[in-house]
């Protein structure tokens, strides 16, 4: 059993950066997490990264996230004390301490919401996630796909509200349930999902998803240092894709039903000049239309990113005028299953389009 790496904060830096492309527009910012976690570390704090392997098939792991829509998280200050409580609260429902703590997704914020609940804790980060990426549904996961049970849920907010979903009849009611549970509470809250045994971690979840946003992060940032392309960077590193390059043209959005809807129009500049790509989201960017043809859609990963700074762009902090750079990175294989497809594919965000990868 290897030990328990522990995680500098320059290393937490670059998983920011990192998992906010992965995150495809979604998953939150992860600057107030960040400013959260140089605060902890500031105190003493120092969090572990676990090895998926590592783990006993009985240990029992807590899978975090905040919930809601992504403009909220902005405007409502994230406290790690809330997502630590989900968890503590997890303990009580089912009896059994927890061995180690997880991202429900690697994108944007919600990959340091374990990070922060762990240095409040005590307990270890898991290198993984169960998206290999950002998703705005409960039933959005490889633990979903994999059939495993969505229940019981413990979801808290900074006022001190706090609710369990002790069953749900599917993960489709799990999403429904909690959701307006969310929303109730102003569409941002943190939760913890159905707790997992290192069984289901090690079989069902996407591994070392933490280090492959960390590894993102190290090239952007070296790319930086070196005055190079930080966009070409992870192309490179990720066997991505660019898809279009242009400025920001229109932005129409709103909160709604605890999701982040919308649309962004990009102009085309340089060797996009000429064209239009229209962008549709729900928290995270689902379809990329070129010049009105179907160009990309979920689950390949469509990210949007600053030209310049190599920074990824959330859908809330999408605006007019923005030179951006989309491109596509490939998906976890579990997603691009036919049930993967079901799943989170374009159907799954209501569009009438069939799945084609940009990298078939």
């Amino acid at each position: 059993m290897a030990p328990l790496r522990p995680v500098s904060l320059d290393e937490i830096e670059s998983i920011a950066i990192g998992a906010w492309i992965l995150g495809t527009g979604g998953g939150g910012s992860p600057y107030l997490a960040l400013l959260n976690l140089r605060r902890l570390y500031r105190e003493g704090t120092v969090v572990s990264l676990m090895d998926p392997a590592d783990l006993a098939d009985e240990d029992r792991v807590a899978v975090v996230s905040n919930m809601g829509a992504p403009l909220v998280g902005q405007e409502r200050l994230t406290d790690p004390r809330t997502i630590a409580q989900a968890v503590r609260m997890m303990e009580d429902v089912i009896g059994r301490r927890f061995r180690a703590v997880m991202s429900l997704e690697i994108g944007g914020g919600n990959s340091l919401q374990p990070f922060m609940a762990a240095a409040l804790l005590g307990l270890p980060v898991v290198d993984a996630d169960c998206m290999g990426r950002a998703f705005p549904e409960a039933q959005m996961t490889s633990f979903a796909i994999h059939d495993l049970q969505m229940y019981p849920l413990t979801l808290v907010d900074v006022r001190d509200n706090a609710v369990v979903v002790a069953r749900a009849a599917s993960w489709k009611w799990m999403e429904r349930l909690s959701r307006t549970a969310c929303v109730a509470v102003g569409s941002i809250a943190s939760t913890c999902k159905a707790p997992r045994t290192g069984k289901e971690v090690k079989e069902c979840a996407i591994l070392y998803s933490t280090s492959k946003a960390l590894r993102i992060g190290h090239a952007v940032r070296a790319a930086r240092r070196a005055h190079e392309d930080p966009i070409q960077a992870v192309l490179a590193l990720e066997g991505g894709l660019r898809l279009f390059a242009g400025k920001i043209q229109d932005v129409e959005r709103r909160a709604t039903e605890g999701f982040l809807r919308g649309t962004a129009t990009i102009d085309g500049l340089d060797d996009s000049r000429g064209h239009t790509m229209r962008l549709a989201f729900q928290n995270e960017f689902a379809v990329a239309w070129l010049d009105g043809a179907p160009r990309a859609t979920t689950p390949d990963l469509i990210c949007v990113i600053d030209t310049v700074s190599g920074d990824a762009i959330g859908t809330e902090t999408l605006r007019y005028g923005q030179r951006v750079t989309v491109i596509a990175l490939p998906a976890p294989p579990i997603l691009l299953t036919p049930k993967g497809i079901e799943h989170v594919g374009p159907r799954a965000f209501g569009y009438d389009l069939d799945f084609v990868s940009v990298f078939a």
